[in-house]
Order: C-alpha cells, then structure tokens, then sequence
C-alpha cells in the first residue's frame, strides 16, 4: 500500500500538508524527520513530518515528496505537543513556530541565500553535482537555491546544498560571520594495499633514495602504532595530517609525494565545534545560613507545588541556590534548562556554571554561527546530551530527553517575550507549560517580581520563598534623589548630569572604584530639531523621528533601519541652526569623556554589541577594571554581577514614568531597583544617584526605600478597578495595510463585530503610539477577557471574526495578527 505523509511547512498556514512517499524511502521515514517537498508552482521547503499514514487525500492531487533529509527524527514527541500549545494559545500557526524553534541551517527552502565560502579546501574529490554549485558559486559567490537550481539544471538540488553546507563549502545568508571553526581535520592512514607487514618492508627498501618520504613513513608509524610486536595493528591510532607534519618538520610537497605513489591516503574526519576547553572543575561554594534557608524552602516547596518563585534582593546571592539544584538535579540524571533575558548575562553566568559543571553545560543563543546551534541540536537529540543549557528565549525549543529542572532568572524582564515575528510567546509561562510537559519543577528568580507572578504566588497557585539579606549582609545602597527640575531652573546642571551625581563620580574614581551611569536610549541624540521653524527629521517609512547616531554621522530609525544623511541645513527653512534634542548613551558618553578625561570609558548598548565577542569583552574590561566608568541601555540593569562598582547613575527616571502603558510605574520600579542593585555588592554599601524632575512621585520613594509591597498593592488596586492582568487577559489585535482610510474601515468592521461577540471586553480601534512601521498603517484593538473565562472559546470566537473579515472581497489585503498576554 502506498504511503502518505503529513507535514508541517514553514509557513504561516494553518493545517498541515499531505504528500505521497516514494516507496524507497517508505520504511525510513519516521514523524519529526524532515523531508523536501515542492509547494506552489516552483518552491521547494524543508518540511517536517507530523504522521505518516496510508489514507489518499480525495480532493486534491497529491504531490511528492522529493527528499528525505534525516535518517533520524530532529523533533522529540514532547515537541510536537509543545509546538501545538504555542500555536493554539499565542494564535499563530505550526508554520510561525517552526521557523522561531529551528536554527536556519535545519531549513532550508527555494528562497535561501547561500554564500561560497572563499576559504573551504577540499582534501577529496566532491560528486560531481556538489562540485557543479560550487562552480556555479564560485563564479558569483552569493545566489539563492531557485537561481542554482535553474542555472546547474539539477532537481532535487536541496540535498545537495545541505550536504556543502556540512562541509562548510558554502554558508546560509542569514550566517554570513566568519566565526566559524573548522568543523572537519584532514586524517591520514595507510592505503589498503600497503597494509602488510612484506609490502612495508619492500617500501623502506623503495624509500631509501627518497630520505624525507621515508622519514614521514617511519612517523606515521610511530604516531599511529600500526606496527606492534605481534604484527600490523587492524586499528591504528588516528594520525593528524597538521600534526604528522609538524613532528616530521616535512613539507607538503613530500607528504603529496607519499599519497601519490598511493602509500597515504587522506580523508576527512568530523571532530565537532563543541569540544570546549577542558578546565579545573571546583567544588561548588558552601550556602550561607540565609541561602540554605531558602534553598530547603524551595525543596520543600516543590514537593505540593509544581512552580516556585524565589523573591530574593539584588545581590543575595540567588545563582549560588540555582547551583546547588542544578547539581541535586542532575545527580537525579535529569536536565536542567536555565534561562536568562539577556545574551549579555550569558558570559558571565557561564564562567560560574563552567566552573563547576565543565563541558556537561551547553550555550544556546542567536549570536552563536548557525553551524554551532545546529550542532547543539543535534547534541540535544542523542543520549548524551547536555545536562544543562543556558540560553536565552529561544532555548526553550530544543529537544530535551529528560526534563528535571526549569530555572528562568529574572522572570518580570520583558525581554522574555518575542515581539515581532510570530509566534509573539512569553519565554516564562512558555518555560512553565514546558517544564509540566516532562512532569519537571520550574524555579522563578527575581529580586522585584513581574505583579502577575507576585499574584500567583501570594494567591497560593505558586510556591513562594524569600530572601531578604544580601551576601555578607552588605545593606542595600543608599538612593539619593535628585529633583534636576529645580536645578535646570537655576542653571545648574551639567548637561544630563547634576552637581552630585558628578561629585560622586570624582569621588569613586580617586578611590579606584568603578561607575555605572544609565540611560535607556541608544545613539546621540533621541531627535535633531530647527531652532527656527521646529522641522524634525522623520522616517519615510515609519511614523518616528529619526535618532542621531554620531559615530556614524547618520540618522536611523530604530523601527525598520532607515538611514539618512545628516542635512546642512533645514530643508523646510533653509536654517542652519540644527539642534540635538535630549541625550543618548552616545552623547553620555562623549560628555563623560570631556568632563573625566583621565578616567577609561565604555558603552554597553545594541550598537556596540552586535557581535558575540563586543559583549565579552565589554564585560570582560569592566570586571577586570580596565573600565572605569560603564554607560549604557537597559542591558546593564540585568543581572550583572561587579565588584567595585560603588556609584551608580540614573540619569532620568522620568522618561521610564512617563510612557503610554498600564505597566509603566511596574517597569520602571523594576528598572530603577535593579540598576540600583548593581552598587556596592561585595565589599560596602553602594550609593545610587537617581535624577528626575518628578522628586514626589510615589514610585521614587517606593524605589528608594525598596519599598516593593506597597507597590504591588497600588497596582493590583488600579488593575483591578480597570480590568487588567493579573485579574483580565489582554490579547492586542493588529491590523495593518498600506491604505490608510481602508485599514481605518476595516478596523471598524472588526471591532464591530467582535463587540457583537464579546460586548463591553473590546476597546478601540486605537492608534498605537508608532502607527506606521515599514510602510504599513497600524491599528489596534484590545479586548480584554476575564481570567477565568474559557480561553479556548475565545480564541476560537476570535479566529472565526478573522475568517469573515477576509472572506469579504474589499478586505483581502488585510494583515491580522495577535499578541496575546502582551507586554
């Protein structure tokens, strides 16, 4: 009987596709093995098979599938149900979740760039169709998969592609870093008909007129052991064509002799990019009373309840506790997952897990080559697996065996959830369901709780432990506000920096310690303006004014990238008085310099870590105290640990206050105390210096004496009387088209009849604050659902408006999509 398949293609379609299976490959495939398969007239995608079954589909042609990729599945059962809950609850389909969950080198499709790799050398000759594309590509070394297929005329072409991709002779577009280490050494053994003990012993005979070959002989012998005292060994030691030839000190020329006369013979062996350094494993630090105290807590805690948030104060000393359960848990032969918000953190938290785990920890996050995550993957799938990964979002998609431990560090950071594209999941309720899946604990880490986890755990649905002293019993830094609206008034700060804040600063610099100054924008200046008519620079293609970026001397929209030169003068007015308005990290740090010259400076932002080792280093300079003072986004307020940090700088509190959102006074409490965190960890009380020109703002004083109860009871009051989360789940529906008065008519068709379901629960249509982002005209609507009402029949209410909307003909252009839980 013939056999079908169904699969899952990376795509945003809803259902799953059918395809008939070649009988060849009919008894090897098996569900979550991937397979080529044509979709639409001329594209070809990797697909990813979900059952196979023997029922034809009747009403419609089946096409065939044109490839079987793996031998093995990549995907685990648990995946599977995993991927079908994240599609369900976050509104997206299996497609959006397919292309977020697999690194781009499992996924190839027609579209794919590839890139020749001008460095690959091959030891052995490639077949005929591989060494066909690289021609092709080495003739114009960036082309994508249709373009080959069509120019080399070979079908079939994306078996080919995978297999140079696994020797590295071409990259991926979306990889175009150099980082990559070499994957495969070149190895030498004896050919076949020189392996016996007479025909060597003619050789050394042979090879006396030739000295150099017969010394290169005689040490391959020597490294490979092939001749021991009971004859010529069947396996060898396996010799390293570098190596053989540094001990020999021979020359290439030679060693080409030897395989010329068919004595050596070379192949390639694989020795894989996550062999990490071998180091000194120590033993894992003993817990202070308090630490011990909570750790039992937690255990304790674990035994009724399946989720556990740890609420600890900055600097108490949290990692040390995510340790010793890590360890108890892998001692249980389980995996741990541990997560992070921030690759920034990654490299510090990997220097302590390494320190006591060694290479049983495995790192997964985007600034990793494409090659390095595949193989990750890979790891993941066999039974030796790491017992513990530390990554950011993303991880939380690999395939684990055997789940024991979910650890999510820092759970209130918005950073957790994915914004753009689909599917739009928070990393820590994700992380959550996950962790239920394999039946494993989830441990939530905080020092100031997102109000939604604080009201499951105080509520009794999760387990709650506290942690109120510091390690070593060092107070909380000491905050000082600063009200910079009367200082402007009389003229006396210093651009972005008031009289104390900068006493301060001199202050630890001649002490020798260090300085963190923050402020939550990038570039230079947040907008340049005419002084004369207040002409403002915006994007083409967003509605946003456009950042100053002076190292670049251009300006950039922060939304889709634009870039434009910065003009002489006003084009509205021909003025030539442009002016920058506010100040960015750039600006901050130009400032900082005129004014410290003798004091070493660095920013942390996005635009100086953009590459994987920019952070490391970053890190790394400021740890050492090469750095003196640190200046950056919210990157630095995220769990970082230092020692001498003793002044620490906010440079403007309002601009976290004043934004359009129920969560702002929550965020910007969280910012400010966890910036604030950063002072003073090991050896005395930090001071912290926090600017605003709101000084009688409840949140300031909440912030400084750390006040975070009565901050959550005010909240939770407002959410209440106001219908949000914890008490209402919020989903945002978007609406977007390039017609402005036709996206204006649809959203009032929508919402109409979303009321018509859901009465009163919907707002809008609104205008979110950017309303145009790459062309695209936005809208917005909000419908708000009691928490417990049946969410499934609300999606399904939801799902079903959709599909009227876009039947109607006038509404075919419309793009829908929801972020559902959004931040």
């Amino acid at each position: 009987m013939k056999k079908f398949v169904d699969v899952i293609l990376p795509l945003p379609l809803p259902r799953y596709f059918t395809y008939s299976l070649p009988e060849e490959w009919a008894d090897e495939v098996q569900m979550g093995c991937r397979v080529v398969v044509p979709f639409g007239r001329k594209k070809y995608y990797t697909a990813i098979v979900r059952n196979v079954h023997y029922c034809e589909p009747a009403d419609y042609e089946v096409k065939e599938v044109s490839a079987l990729l793996d031998a093995h599945p990549i995907l685990l059962p648990e995946q599977f149900k995993f991927w079908e809950w994240l599609a369900d609850y976050y509104l997206c389909t299996q497609g959006d979740v397919y292309k977020a969950a697999l690194p781009s080198g499992l996924k190839l499709e027609s579209e794919t760039m590839v890139e020749y790799n001008p460095d690959f050398e091959s030891e052995v000759r490639l077949p005929e169709r591989e060494q066909k594309i690289l021609d092709l590509l080495s003739a114009e070394p960036e082309q994508c998969v249709t373009k080959l297929e069509k120019d080399s005329g070979l079908k079939n072409i994306l078996s080919v592609i995978k297999s140079l991709l696994d020797k590295e002779a071409i990259f991926v577009k979306e990889e175009l870093r150099r980082t990559y280490k070499p994957k495969t050494e070149t190895r030498v053994r004896l050919a076949n008909e020189v392996r016996n003990e007479k025909r060597l012993q003619e050789l050394f005979d042979e090879l006396a007129r030739a000295p150099k070959q017969l010394d290169l002989l005689m040490k391959y012998i020597e490294l490979s052991g092939i001749l021991g005292g009971d004859g010529l060994k069947s396996f060898p030691k396996e010799v390293n064509k570098k190596e053989l030839l540094l001990r020999a000190s021979a020359s290439p020329a030679v060693f080409n002799g030897l395989v010329d006369k068919h004595i050596f013979e070379v192949y390639q062996q694989e020795v894989g990019r996550l062999n990490s350094v071998l180091r000194e494993i120590l033993p894992i630090n003993p817990l202070n009373e308090h630490q011990k105290m909570a750790h039992d807590e937690v255990v304790r805690s674990f035994q009724s309840k399946n989720v556990c948030l740890l609420h600890g104060v900055t600097a108490s000393g949290k990692t040390e506790i995510y340790i010793h359960l890590i360890e108890e848990t892998i001692r249980q032969g389980k995996q741990v997952l541990y997560l992070l918000p921030e690759i920034a953190l990654t490299t510090q938290i990997t220097e302590r897990l390494q320190r006591v785990f060694g290479d049983r920890l495995g790192i997964y996050h985007s600034k990793f080559p494409d090659a390095e995550r595949v193989e990750i993957w890979q790891k993941q799938l066999t039974e030796k697996g790491y017992d513990i990964i530390l990554g950011v979002r993303s991880s939380v998609f690999l395939p684990f065996r055997n789940l024991g431990l979910v650890i999510v560090d820092e759970e209130h950071e918005n950073t957790y959830k994915q914004q753009d594209p689909a599917p739009r999941y928070h990393a820590r309720n994700a992380a959550i369901i996950l962790a239920a899946m394999y039946g494993a604990k989830t441990l939530l880490g905080t020092a100031t709780p997102s109000i939604e986890t604080w009201h499951n755990a105080s509520s009794g649905k999760y387990g709650l432990v506290e942690l109120k002293e510091r390690y070593k019993e060092i107070q909380l830094p000491e905050i000082i506000p600063v009200d910079i609206h009367e200082l402007h008034r009389k003229k006396r700060m210093n651009g972005p920096f008031s009289p104390l804040l900068l006493q301060y600063i001199h202050e630890a610099l001649d002490q020798k310690q260090q300085v963190i100054l923050f402020q939550n924008r990038r570039g230079f200046a947040p907008m340049i303006e005419c002084n004369t008519c207040g002409w403002v620079p915006k994007c083409k293609n967003c509605d946003v004014s456009l950042t100053f970026h002076k190292g670049l001397n251009q300006l950039t929209c922060h939304y889709c990238g634009y870039t434009y030169q910065l003009p002489h003068k006003c084009p509205a007015c021909e003025g030539t008085d442009l002016r920058n308005r506010g100040f960015g990290t750039e600006k901050i740090e130009d400032d900082i310099k005129i004014l410290f010259p003798e004091a070493a400076v660095a920013r942390m932002d996005l635009d100086t870590t953009r590459t994987r080792s920019a952070y490391e280093r970053i890190i790394a300079d400021f740890e050492q105290g090469k750095t003196d003072i640190l200046i950056g986004t919210q990157m630095v307020s995220k769990g970082l640990d230092f020692d001498h940090v003793s002044v620490v700088g906010i440079l403007n509190a309002d601009t976290m206050l004043n934004y359009p959102d129920f969560r702002s006074y929550e965020r910007a409490f969280q910012l400010m105390a966890q910036v604030a965190g950063r002072a003073g960890r090991k050896n005395k009380r930090g001071r912290v210096i926090l600017q605003t020109k709101s000084i009688d703002h409840p949140i300031i004083a909440q912030v400084i004496h750390n006040d975070f109860d009565r901050m959550v009871a005010g909240q939770l009051a407002e959410r209440q009387m106001f219908h949000y989360p914890p008490y209402y789940r919020l989903v945002y529906v978007y609406l977007k088209n390039r017609n402005e008065q036709l996206l204006d008519l649809m959203a009032q068709t929508m919402s109409g009849k979303l009321r018509a379901v859901f009465g009163n629960r919907v707002l809008g249509p609104d205008k979110p604050p950017v309303a145009r982002i790459q062309t695209l005209f936005i809208r917005k609507i909000i419908v708000k659902i009691e928490y417990n009402a049946p969410m499934a029949r609300a999606r399904e209410l939801l799902v079903q408006v959709q599909k009227e909307m876009v039947a109607e003909d006038r509404f075919k252009s419309l793009i829908v999509y929801y972020d559902v839980d959004p931040m």
